[in-house]
């Protein structure tokens, strides 16, 4: 008698195929609004004569995104993922409304606020959904999947936002998403009977403390975000204040350990702040530093950074579909070591005579770095997640990652407006640094393996 092989688990089996269309739409939507508003704001400040409000429209959002990520990971590990998602859409959709309908600066501030908390429910949920919800075979193949829905938003959420501003109107960039959003939502409904509802318990030992943490860890990177809107002694004050509540209140967000590189999760998530913020710091000063050293226009400029997020979606494609590595820290080591180099070969184009095709190679490879990298360590952190923790540490992995960009963004802006104008030198010590943070992730990368393994 022959042995029938049972077939090859899928993203797209019928079990599992709404729920991934619907994930990853939702995954873009949350990208998409985080990259377009970028562009439409200066117009909509104008319309609601609300400069001075301008960095609180993107400040306020990524304060409550800091603190409903702690909240749904607690929600997540008590309740399972289905409330959270749920009350992440309604509040993300309310604030869009909100944003969308607004005639004031400050009711748009207060949408957006809204929105951001939304935001933050909704990311983590996904995140343990996928933990639940899919085989952890597949873990690695959905998780470049919601790569690939943050770098397509990434090459045409700009330049789509343009043309509705432009064309339609600014408020068509905020009350379009809702369309969208809800239907994408109810795919994975279904999908979410699979789960099996955690009984209501107790919250968690420290739960309480951490909402407060994330208070002041929220507060900080508002505080963040506006020093970077402001000049002079002002700018300075501000970032410092910041800077200072980052570090008392970040690491207590954190697993333990995660300070000192502690073997198995806490070098996990630590090994993704390190390179988000490496790659971050370089992207905001390459179309810079190749206008300016090079003469490029900004449209050439840019399409450098287009090439970047071209290899990441590459990477991410590559790493979902290697069988199972034979140690843990192949691939986050083989992205990092990607990452250091390809930044480094950017920073070859200062030296006179260097062609720019040099710099266009060094961001493909820095951008198949994070490819690699930011899919393997997501799976990686729900593989090493104690039973019913999943939500924290899934919860601590975004925070590190926008942490640790907004963090290494002040900097950089602070190197950059040093001098009377950007020249050749502060942008080598930006990339230097950025250079340093992937190196350093490299050097850190076999403590992804926890001592027992």
């Amino acid at each position: 008698m022959t042995a029938t092989l049972a077939p090859r688990p899928g993203l797209f089996t019928p079990r599992l195929r709404a729920m991934t269309v619907g994930s990853v739409a939702l995954i873009s939507l949350l990208a998409f609004e985080a990259l377009a508003v970028g562009t439409a704001m200066p117009t909509v400040a104008r319309s609601l004569d609300g400069l001075a409000l301008y960095g609180l429209a993107f400040g306020g959002p990524f304060a409550t995104g800091v603190l409903a990520m702690v909240l749904s990971g607690i929600w997540c590990d008590t309740r399972g993922p289905g409330a959270p998602m749920w009350h992440g859409l309604l509040w993300f959709v309310a604030g869009l409304v909100v944003a969308g309908t607004a005639s004031a600066m400050e009711v748009l501030v207060v949408g957006r606020v809204v929105q951001g908390f939304g935001s933050g429910l909704l990311s983590v949920a996904l995140y343990v959904i996928v933990g639940q919800a899919y085989p952890e075979e597949l873990h690695r193949r959905i998780f470049a999947a919601f790569a690939a829905a943050w770098v397509v938003p990434s090459l045409v959420g700009p330049a789509l936002a343009g043309l509705v501003v432009e064309h339609l109107h600014w408020r068509w960039v905020f009350l379009a998403v809702p369309v969208v959003a809800v239907p994408a939502a109810l795919l994975i409904r279904p999908g979410l009977r699979s789960i099996a509802v955690t009984a209501l318990t107790r919250v968690p030992a420290g739960a309480v403390a951490r909402i407060g943490w994330a208070c002041g860890a929220g507060v900080s990177a508002a505080l963040l975000h506006i020093g970077g809107q402001q000049r002079g002694a002002s700018a300075v004050a501000l970032s410092a204040v910041a800077i200072a509540g980052l570090l008392v209140c970040a690491p207590r967000l954190l697993p333990p350990g995660s300070l000192r590189a502690a073997r198995g999760l806490p070098t996990v998530i630590g090994l993704l702040g390190l390179a988000s913020a490496a790659f971050v710091g370089a992207e905001v000063v390459i179309p810079l530093m190749l206008s300016r050293e090079r003469g490029l226009s900004p449209t050439a400029a840019g399409l450098v950074l287009t090439v970047g997020a071209l290899f990441w979606s590459a990477g991410s494609w590559i790493q979902g579909r290697r069988t199972a590595p034979a140690s843990r820290a192949s691939l986050p080591r083989a992205g990092l070591a990607c990452l250091t180099a390809g930044i480094g070969t950017v920073a070859l184009t200062l030296v006179p005579g260097t062609p720019v095709a040099v710099a266009v190679l060094g961001w493909a490879v820095a951008g198949l770095g994070m490819g690699l990298l930011y899919p393997s360590l997501s799976a990686l952190t729900l593989e090493l997640s104690a039973p019913g923790e999943q939500g924290r540490s899934s919860s601590s992995l975004q925070l590190c990652d926008s942490l640790g960009a907004a963090t290494v963004l002040a900097l950089t802006g602070a190197v950059l407006a040093s001098g009377s104008a950007p020249a050749a030198g502060s942008f080598l010590v930006t990339l230097a640094i950025s250079t340093a943070l992937a190196l350093c992730g490299v050097l850190l990368s076999n403590r992804v393996t926890p001592a027992r393994a």
